[in-house]
């Protein structure tokens, strides 16, 4: 008997149309499988695509055939219409030659389907693995006569070892991220209907022209795709910990460079209401906060584990702060959050249109050494800038300045482009954009965005205060639903503005142990499933969420499988609810158990609030595993499947 693994090779639709089952072709050299395994499509449309990434090894010289070989050593033979060689090429143009390496999903002939029909021929499009009976273990096909988009996942295919044994000699290796990049592309309705597209963590987030172009369905079923989510007027793909590397293959076959492309309303659907316009303006500033925050997310997050090991090795007087080691060491942990105007210009620039090197120098202004210096003395605090009142603030680690600042320099750009004659822009445009945002912010927005920022963070507090039990219950039980719509990057700036403004923040701790819930549902799973596979996937999602990344044990298990959420949102309660009584603080951008140095307290070391997040946090894990446990008795587990049901 065959021993299979667990790679499952896609294949996806040659053309967008019904798929049918292979016996029902009137043709009885494929119905009854002369030419290997396989299925047929009634097409609607004239596009073909390759179905697998791989070699074309032949093409009928009457067009109407075409054959491929991929790096695993299937044989496919695509076959465009029924006795469709008598019309002597005519209805057929190809894009490819034998020898070339297609991916799947690329574009490689036209059918003109209006002329093969004229001609009395069946349009049936057939797709079969001519070597099937050597080489394929299983074949797993998407349900029949449902109409399926080109270059969608419509069958996923197991080798024998023997077959999966062999070394593939064929081309380069399968551009996996680029055939899911194109899939994804074509299921939301086309380039020309994405007027942008960003990504976070772990999940694309589109700009649509038409949100109702988008085929849900098409993309949850894809192959690397967690799941699928509409909020704040963004179209969001969860990939996972690739999204990266997808979103790089997808930007060449946008044809734009789309993370330096700000999204203009007008591009944007009209929207006429007053609730419209909210949401409209909701998902701009989400998307400016994504944009602006995920490039520097991880030096945050580092650079905040950095500065609590700092603080235990100190503590535990392993290492003397006046050694040069701990202050090359300080010095990193302390530029990230230093320097973050920097940064935050830099990459918010890129989101909104602006320069990005301009406003990078705007806030390297903000965080000179001499205005800090001065800005810390109350004798300099209140000065003047060109006759006009200035209020020295320190703008190190600001968030909000810079944003306002990307977002007005776009405008300024272009009222200095009108100003100035052409051939003194390449001298003066930049510095003078430079002088002006830097005396704007200095004057007006900082000062005025400092205190909002002060205010929002006193206000976080005060409510903490209030009841910090009530508070942790409540954030602890909903912030996990806010992180399925995609919505929780609109407080990482809130979570940054209270550590830069307070130096620790109360709402990162609570936020930090629903982390920990999630994984503890997830490995829940792993506990109960019988399938290896299962197994190993809700294992390795539990350790992302353990390492603060909860999409996979989110998508992959505890939403499919509802009462393990519900399991999760509760076990966050309840530690909010301990975290609050034990007012359990957080002193760095960072959090779930890999993040434990960021509650080590600076200058104290390890002491109650440590403990207080050991027994929060851990508890939590107990909690959410032991509740997911019972709620999750007697569930059939499997792990979301990455082709469709067959």
């Amino acid at each position: 008997m065959s021993v299979t693994t667990s790679t499952i090779i896609p294949v996806v639709a040659p053309v967008t149309g019904q798929m049918i089952n292979l016996a029902t072709v009137s043709d009885s050299v494929f119905s009854r499988g002369l030419l290997g395994a396989g299925c047929g499509f009634i097409p609607q449309t004239d596009q073909i695509v390759a179905p697998v990434a791989g070699e074309v090894t032949m093409i009928a010289k009457t067009k109407h055939a075409l054959g491929f070989k991929t790096k695993n050593g299937l044989e496919f033979l695509l076959h465009l219409g029924l006795d469709t060689v008598e019309l002597a090429g005519t209805p057929f143009r190809l894009t490819v030659k034998v020898g070339d390496y297609v991916t799947a999903g690329q574009l490689i002939a036209q059918m003109d389907v209006a002329a093969v029909a004229a001609a009395g021929k069946k349009t049936t499009v057939l797709l079969t693995i001519t070597n099937a009976a050597e080489r394929v273990h299983a074949l797993l096909l998407a349900a029949s006569n449902q109409v399926h988009p080109a270059g969608t996942v419509i069958a996923g295919i197991t080798l024998n070892m023997a077959a999966n044994h062999e070394v593939g000699t064929i081309g380069p290796p399968a551009p996996s991220t680029a055939t899911l990049a194109n899939a994804i592309i074509q299921a939301v309705g086309g380039p020309s209907n994405i007027v942008n597209v960003i990504h976070c963590m772990t999940r694309l987030r589109f700009y649509l022209k038409d949100a109702s172009l988008a085929n849900d369905v098409a993309v949850a079923r894809l192959d690397g795709v967690l799941e699928v989510a509409r909020a704040s007027g963004q179209y969001q793909v969860v990939i996972g910990s690739t999204v990266a590397e997808v979103y790089a293959a997808m930007l060449p076959q946008l044809g734009v460079s789309a993370d330096d492309k700000a999204v203009d309303s007008s591009d944007l659907p009209p929207t006429r209401t007053f609730f419209g316009k909210v949401r409209r303006r909701l998902s701009q500033f989400i998307g400016v906060m994504t944009a602006a925050m995920f490039p520097i997310i991880s030096l945050l997050a580092g650079a905040g584990l950095l500065k609590g090991v700092l603080a235990a090795i100190v503590g535990f007087k392993l290492l003397a702060p006046s050694s040069g080691t701990y202050l090359v060491l300080n010095a990193v942990s302390d530029a990230v959050f230093y320097f973050l105007p920097v940064m935050l210009g830099f990459t918010a620039a890129k989101r909104l249109g602006s320069n990005p090197v301009t406003l990078a120098v705007v806030g390297a202004v903000l965080t000179y050494p001499a205005l800090v210096t001065a800005a810390q003395k109350a004798s300099t605090a209140h000065i003047s800038f060109m006759g006009l009142p200035l209020t020295l603030m320190n703008y190190t680690a600001a968030v909000f300045p810079m944003i306002v600042a990307a977002w007005l320099g776009k405008y300024v750009e272009r009222g200095l482009k009108r100003g100035l004659p052409a051939y003194l822009q390449g001298v003066l445009l930049p510095i003078l954009e430079v002088i002006f945002l830097s005396g704007v912010i200095l004057i007006g927005i900082g000062p005025l965005t400092t205190y909002l920022s002060q205010g929002l963070a006193n206000g976080i507090v005060a409510l903490y205060r209030l009841s910090p039990a009530v508070s942790g219950l409540i954030i602890g039980g909903v912030y996990q639903v806010l992180v399925i719509f995609g919505l929780h990057w609109g407080l990482v700036p809130v979570v940054i503005n209270d550590l830069a403004t307070n130096g620790h923040s109360y709402l990162n701790a609570i936020i930090s142990l629903t982390m920990v819930a999630q994984g503890g549902a997830a490995l829940a799973v792993g506990l109960r499933a019988k399938q290896s596979r299962v197994r190993h996937l809700s294992v390795a999602a539990a350790v992302a969420a353990f390492c603060g990344i909860t999409e996979p044990a989110l998508y992959g298990f505890n939403l499919k499988y509802k009462r393990l959420f519900v399991a999760a949102s509760l076990a966050s309660a309840i530690g909010g609810l301990v975290a609050g009584i034990l007012r359990v603080n957080n002193y760095a951008l960072s959090g779930s158990l890999i993040g434990f140095p960021a509650f080590i307290t600076p200058g104290v070391g390890i002491g109650p609030n440590f403990y207080g997040y050991l027994i929060s946090h851990y508890g939590t894990l107990v909690v959410a595993l032991g509740l997911a446990l019972v709620l999750s008795f007697g569930q059939h587990f499997q792990a979301k499947s990455a082709l469709p049901a067959a």
